[in-house]
């Protein structure tokens, strides 16, 4: 008898253990969202400090009253930067219920783009691949940055603009550029095509792309093949740890040219990993680097210190800036949904992304606008340099207002 009473016991356990921990129930005052992160993968380098900044952002907003009073329950997973882990987990994280997904990678994000689309899933991830912004081919995907194909027309607009005047052959030769990327990465090739596009368009040599990959410590035969071009500026599409190695190699062995990065590249630890070789790199930099003064930095540095403690802050990056960026954009657009009362995948979209019309995020991110027709948050992108022991300011590329029918008729989605 008392086999058979905890026989019904425990299936009554198990039963209330998958409603409430593995179905799609969530309660009425609570709102699942779920995260797929890198923080032991290829770019692990940047997506630590992003995966706590996440974590640290919805914890504030929920002591702050969540979603119009409903708790975010906000469960995440490391995947290791490969794409069948994202697809398992993005499958638990479905079956866990969860509203929308905070996603991370360009190769995992793009393979689940038709899923979340057919889930109607909102996917707001760390990956701006320009592929993500046509909403007719990726209704699903939304992210706070200018996406990287807009980074790179626009570092290289600034270069022309700023740098190539200064150069000694500058009105005696057309200025040479190549670009230095893993070729198998979707996140370094997503704006290649792009950016020699953009240097077509203002009269570029383009010299042989160079393949370096995201672990890479010695790129000493990659910058002796670019001697031979003599660039006078190159592109790197990686993340911090190899841009690092790339521009310490090319300084050590007089390459001479200049370097210009993807926002990924281009953070708070690049001058403490490639030391003066930093001196002048140029970088798109989407939002503010950590503690820079901007609006509302001041209560990403408080939950900082409040959730994380015991990381220093001389090791925080312009990642958790990023993180947040996302994060708010999730919040906004969950209240929108709500107050619509259709707080929902497609609600979230159309009652609360596409609502937005230059929504003000802070911490120095330009405003947001999303449509139902196209998904670039913004028109352009701050471009920065590293110089004298600082980030300063290059010039603020706005595509649109400076190609306003290619903007319009030509660039959208790549």
């Amino acid at each position: 008898m008392k086999k058979g009473f905890f026989l019904k016991l425990l299936a009554v356990a198990l039963c209330v253990g998958w409603v409430f921990g593995f179905s799609g129930f969530a309660s009425a005052d609570q709102i699942k969202l779920g995260g797929i992160m890198d923080t032991t993968g290829g770019t692990s380098d940047v997506g630590k400090d992003y995966a706590i900044g996440m974590d640290e952002a919805f914890k504030y907003f929920n002591e702050q009253g969540g979603v119009n009073g409903k708790e975010i329950k906000y469960t995440w997973f490391d995947y290791g930067y490969r794409i069948p882990e994202a697809i398992t987990k993005y499958k638990l994280l479905k079956r866990l219920g969860v509203l929308a997904i905070m996603g991370w990678g360009t190769g995992d994000t793009e393979a689940l783009s038709p899923t979340v689309n057919k889930d109607e899933i909102p996917y707001i991830s760390a990956s701006y691949s320009a592929h993500l912004t046509d909403p007719a081919k990726s209704r699903y995907n939304i992210f706070f940055s200018s996406d990287y194909s807009t980074n790179a027309r626009a570092a290289l607009t600034a270069w022309f603009d700023k740098r190539w005047p200064q150069k000694a052959d500058y009105g005696k030769r057309k200025p040479r550029f190549a670009c230095a990327y893993m070729f198998a990465s979707p996140y370094c090739s997503a704006p290649i095509k792009a950016i020699k596009d953009q240097a077509a368009l203002l009269g570029f040599d383009i010299g042989d792309d160079q393949d370096v990959s995201l672990f890479a410590l010695d790129t000493k035969s990659q910058i002796m093949a670019l001697k031979t071009f003599a660039p006078d500026v190159v592109w790197h599409g990686n993340t911090t740890m190899s841009v690092s190695a790339t521009i310490r190699d090319a300084y050590s062995l007089g390459l001479g040219a200049d370097w210009i990065v993807n926002n990924w590249g281009f953070d708070e630890n690049l001058p403490r990993l490639a030391g003066e070789a930093a001196e002048g790199v140029m970088g798109a930099t989407p939002c503010g680097f950590y503690g820079q003064e901007s609006k509302n930095m001041d209560i990403v540095v408080a939950s900082a210190k409040k959730y994380n403690p015991s990381v220093p802050q001389n090791k925080r990056l312009n990642r958790t800036i990023q993180a947040w960026c996302d994060a708010i954009i999730t919040v906004e657009a969950m209240k929108r949904a709500d107050s619509a009362g259709q707080l929902t995948g497609p609600g979230m979209m159309v009652k609360g992304f596409e609502t937005m019309n230059n929504f003000e995020i802070g911490l120095a991110a330009a405003p947001v606008t999303y449509t139902a027709t196209d998904h670039r948050p913004t028109t352009g992108c701050l471009i920065q340099e590293y110089k004298g022991g600082k980030f300063q300011v290059v010039e603020r590329v706005d595509l649109k207002e400076r190609w306003p029918d290619k903007w319009e008729k030509e660039w959208l989605g790549w």
